[in-house]
């Protein structure tokens, strides 16, 4: 049903393979445009907004070890360490 693409990244102006496996998947998912940039390019902007978050600690409320969050502490309201905020999360 879906056949492989060559397509031109926006970014870096190099050639790359939508593949018909990636067609798929985006259909599932329910995309309705194709990707403009190489899977290259999409990691690099991926990672640059990564980086350039502001991180913040404190005191893990659950098991007081320190937590880095990317927001500001306020006065009163609880912050956890990311293992803490994950088992938080199951229950």
């Amino acid at each position: 049903m879906y056949e492989d693409k060559t397509l031109v990244c926006k970014e870096c102006g190099k050639e790359f393979v939508f593949t018909a496996g990636e067609q798929e998947f985006y259909a599932e998912k329910g995309f309705e445009n194709e990707p403009q940039r190489c899977k290259a390019c999409r990691d690099a902007r991926k990672n640059a907004n990564k980086n350039g978050r502001v991180m913040y600690t404190g005191v893990c409320a659950s098991c007081g070890q320190e937590a880095k969050v990317p927001f500001e502490p306020k006065e009163g309201k609880p912050i956890y360490c990311s293992e803490c905020f994950a088992k938080k999360d199951q229950n």
